[in-house]
Parts: structure tokens; C-alpha cells; sequence
């Protein structure tokens, strides 16, 4: 074993998160170490060509960003550009025979308040989304400051806020909320879906793991808009790596961490790559590896129970065309913001009890977006001749993949009929083929990102999501507590979405845990 020369930090993973620690503390004067078991940096947020002999970048796990504060972006010089989509929401619906779409623009105009009439039949759907909102606003602007500061507790929060809407979103199940202030299913199931995007629950359960899921959706720079990454989410890492790089990080790519060994003066790191074993002795490990993962590498006896479960299926397409939507919408339009597929607010209900009772859905929930009507670049010399299509589907534990061979291609077929539903011609019939005559379309099952990831079960958040705040009685003795990045070793912090503030493509596990470090160095 060849041992080499110790260093103030070393992050293990470099997804986007240790990027950005990597790139705080290097620019704080530290020696950072930064090992990642893939040969490429950025983990989930990463651009790919996945057909063969076609240039069409697609961001194959990751795909929006809202929770990356403008703040870090400014911080660490971040040459990203976030594009605005011009429409927030479409939501295809039948009823009584009738083809029609719910229509949210952005901003919000005369066509959506027509849209929800239309819908339901009168103003007071469209006025209760307002109040409902403009509620919800008040809260994100609260939270929003805080998330590049040490974690506030939740009584300053709630003193803050609304006493109404405090209630509906962190004490009570949202599915209470939801119910009581909108009358139509296909609204209220508009509303619950940014609770359950990688979440599997009821809209009633009262762990309020779907509460927090909601609130994460809500925050975003205090606005919640989920951007597109111009160039694709590649594009957010290639920037990060840079800015980490340029800062003086080491970035060492196809080095996988196989031991964590917390010390009383350091921590040892071991790990291996094409020419070997390898090991540093670090004052300080972020882990960027989900803590299952990071339990794996300190020697911690874990229960398989205790394993996260992640719950989607993600598909990438190419398309020739938009399809032709049967309501007569504008395929520009409808596709340009998402999508909302089998999302009534009773379709959701029905298709987490099939999935919790162990049955693929029968009508599989999902949305779809079309990222290269924001942004054609991800499309190369295909701009203007294809589209990007990007499903993301709920209600898809990763149990009902483990033993039944035929479930993830039963899940995609279910996929891609609650899409058909909806068009005037097959989605099939608009794929893209790749060189060797092959449909443009990949999937993937939890199973799948975590095999391509190391993500455990496949939980994109790498387990439950955490309320962005301290409890009253909770410990901030240590700046890892007050930053939410502890773990039971002093010297070994979290700073990917294992972090208390972590999840989605924020940087916030990163940046927190840096600040961490820090404050203690």
C-alpha cells in the first residue's frame, strides 16, 4: 500500500455537491482531496449521448435545478446560465368524452385563470390556486434566506409564518390541505405531485415525509421555479469541476474510497484505482456517498431493512416530432413546462396503494419535459430537427422491480400509455432511431441507478428528506450540528443530500458542510 501525503479535507464522491465543498475550501487556502469511484465528476447531474451516433446531450438522472441558491452561483463565479420555461404546467385531462389541458403559464396570465374555468366550470378553483400560493410564497420566503446559514429552529421559523399554512405544510399531512382547499381531483393532484417526485407515500402519511418533499419543491430561492441548465446538467458540474479545479483541488477521478478510519488526530482514507491501493490521512472527510453508503466504509454493521428504497422510473427519448396532442393544444406549449400525466389527485392515491400492496400501478402517475424547447443547444446539429423527452414517473418502489423480471418493462409500457392517452398519434411512431435503427428511448428503475450510481436502493435524495431546520430540542453544540452535516465522528461530516438541507441540485450539502469545516479550522 502506498501511503501519500496528509491533507486538510478530503470529499469522497464527486458528485456536484463535493464539488462544491471541494471548491469552497480549496479557495479557503486548504488542501483538498477529492476522490470519485467513476471516471467522470458529477454523479447524478451529468449530460450523456445515449444513442449511439446521435449528438443529443440528455441529463439522464438529474434534470431542473431550483434549489441551487443564486448566492453559491455568484460565490464560487459558477459559468452556468439557468433558463426560464415558458409554460410551468400542463395537465391533459378527458372528461365526459372531452380531450382538454389545464394550462399554468409563467407567469401566470388571463389563459390560465380561462384554463382552470374551463376545467371546472367557475373562477373558484383558479382563486383558491392563487390564495393557496400566495400562501406557500410567504412561507419559501421565509425558509429561502436561511438555507446558506446555520440551520434556524423551527419555532423563529413558525413565528415567521402564517399560522394557517404552517399547519397545512409542516404539522398536518398535506393530503388534508389539499383536500380541503380544492374541490376538483385533476387540481388537487397538480398540487400533490411536488410532494411525491422521488418520495414514495400517501398524500396522509403521518411520517409527513411527502410535507417535506412538497416544501423542497416550494423554496427554491424563495420562488420554487425549477430552471433548465443551458447545455444540460452537465453543464453544472463541467462548472463546478472547473471552479474546484481552478481553486486548487485536487480532482481525482476512477478512485474508489473502500475505507473510512476516523482517528483521534485525523482520519485515514484508503482507497484504490488502476495502480493500486492507495491511502491519505485527512484532518476532516466529507462524505458525498449516501449514509448508507458512508456506514459501509466506517465498518458499521447495517440492517438490510434500514436500506433506503428509491421509487421512480426515469425515461429518456428522442423524438423525430412532437406528437399531436388530441385536445388540439400546441405541442410547443404543453410540452414546454411539465407535463402532468395519470396525476389526478385520486390516481395518486390508488396508484401508491397498488404499489404499496406490491403491483406495478395500473394507471403509472408521471410528468414529462421537454428540455430542448428551452434550451435546442443539448440537441447539437439536431436543433430543429428533434426533440429531447424526458418521464419521470411515481409510485415505482424499488421492491417491485427486485423479483419480477417483466415489472420494469410492465412500468414502462404503463408509462407510455398514460402519455397515448392523451396524443392523436402513438409516441412510438415519433421516436428518433439511433445509427443502428434502434428507438431512442432508455429507462431506468431504482435498480438501475443504483448499479450506474452506487446510490443505495436508489433513493435520488439518498433517504428521507429532513425539514430544513432544527428542532427546538436538538443539539447545535458543534458547527456540524448547527450546519446539519454531522454524523457521529467529529472529523467525518455529510455534504451530499445525506445532509439535512441536502437533495435535489442545490449544492446546499456542500456549501454547509465547508462552512462547517471552516468555522472549526
Amino acid at each position: 500500500m502506498s501511503v501519500q501525503n496528509s491533507c486538510d479535507v478530503v470529499v469522497v464522491g464527486g458528485g456536484h455537491n463535493g464539488l462544491v465543498a471541494a471548491a469552497y475550501l480549496a479557495r479557503s487556502g486548504l488542501s483538498v482531496l477529492v476522490l470519485e469511484r467513476l471516471q467522470e465528476f458529477g454523479g447524478a447531474a451529468v449530460s450523456v449521448t445515449p444513442f449511439e451516433g446521435l449528438p443529443a446531450r440528455l441529463s439522464r438522472y438529474s434534470y431542473l435545478v431550483s434549489l441551487m441558491p443564486e448566492q453559491l452561483m455568484a460565490d464560487l463565479d459558477l459559468d452556468v446560465r439557468l433558463a426560464s420555461r415558458s409554460t410551468a404546467s400542463f395537465t391533459p385531462y378527458v372528461r365526459d368524452g372531452r380531450h382538454g389541458g389545464l394550462l399554468v403559464e409563467r407567469p401566470e396570465g388571463p389563459a390560465t385563470r380561462e384554463s382552470f374555468r374551463a376545467l371546472t366550470g367557475s373562477d373558484d378553483e383558479y382563486e383558491a390556486w392563487v390564495r393557496f400560493y400566495d400562501e406557500v410564497a410567504g412561507l419559501a420566503g421565509v425558509v429561502a434566506p436561511t438555507l446558506m446559514a446555520p440551520l434556524p429552529r423551527a419555532s423563529e421559523l413558525s413565528a415567521r409564518v402564517d399560522t394557517g399554512v404552517w399547519r397545512d405544510v409542516v404539522e398536518r399531512p398535506l393530503g388534508e390541505a389539499v383536500e380541503r382547499r380544492f374541490a376538483d381531483d385533476t387540481v388537487r393532484g397538480v398540487v400533490a405531485t411536488d410532494a411525491l417526485i422521488g418520495t414514495f407515500a400517501s398524500l396522509h402519511e403521518e411520517s409527513l415525509i411527502q410535507n417535506r418533499c412538497f416544501l423542497y419543491h416550494l423554496i427554491g430561492n424563495g420562488t420554487g421555479e425549477w430552471r433548465v441548465p443551458v447545455g444540460g446538467m452537465g453543464a453544472v458540474t463541467r462548472g463546478l469541476a472547473s471552479a474546484a479545479a481552478a481553486a486548487g483541488a485536487d480532482l481525482r477521478g476512477g478512485a474508489e474510497v473502500t475505507a473510512v478510519r476516523p482517528g483521534p488526530d485525523g482520519v485515514e482514507v484508503e482507497w484504490r484505482d488502476g495502480s493500486g491501493t492507495h491511502a491519505v490521512t485527512a484532518g476532516r472527510v466529507l462524505s458525498n456517498v449516501a449514509p448508507w453508503v458512508l456506514d459501509g466504509l466506517l465498518g458499521v454493521d447495517r440492517v438490510a431493512g434500514d436500506k433506503p428504497q428509491g421509487a421512480q422510473l426515469k425515461v429518456n427519448l428522442l423524438l423525430d416530432r412532437l406528437p399531436r396532442l388530441r385536445s388540439g393544444a400546441d405541442p410547443s406549449v404543453a410540452f414546454a413546462g411539465t407535463l402532468h400525466l395519470s396525476e389526478d389527485y385520486s390516481q395518486l392515491e390508488r396508484a401508491y396503494a397498488e404499489a404499496a400492496g406490491g403491483q406495478v400501478p395500473s394507471q403509472l402517475p408521471g410528468e414529462v419535459y421537454c428540455h430542448s424547447l428551452t434550451d435546442d443547444s443539448i440537441l447539437g446539429e439536431l436543433a430543429g430537427k428533434a426533440h429531447t423527452l424526458t418521464y419521470f414517473g411515481l409510485h415505482a418502489p424499488a421492491a417491485l422491480f427486485e423479483s419480477d423480471p417483466a415489472a420494469k418493462e410492465r412500468a414502462l409500457q404503463r408509462a407510455l400509455a398514460s402519455l397515448n392517452e392523451h396524443l392523436a398519434e402513438p409516441i412510438e411512431d415519433c421516436l428518433a432511431r439511433d445509427a443502428a435503427g434502434r428507438p431512442c428511448l432508455e429507462a431506468k428503475v431504482p435498480q438501475d441507478i443504483e448499479r450506474d450510481l452506487a446510490m443505495p436502493g436508489g433513493h435520488i435524495f439518498h433517504g428521507d428528506l429532513a425539514w430544513p431546520w432544527l428542532c427546538d430540542e436538538a443539539p447545535a453544540e458543534t458547527p456540524a450540528q448547527a450546519w446539519g452535516v454531522a454524523t457521529d465522528h467529529p472529523r467525518v461530516l455529510v455534504c451530499g443530500s445525506g445532509a439535512v438541507r441536502g437533495g435535489a441540485v442545490s449544492g446546499l450539502g456542500g456549501h454547509n458542510a465547508a462552512q462547517a469545516v471552516l468555522t472549526e479550522v
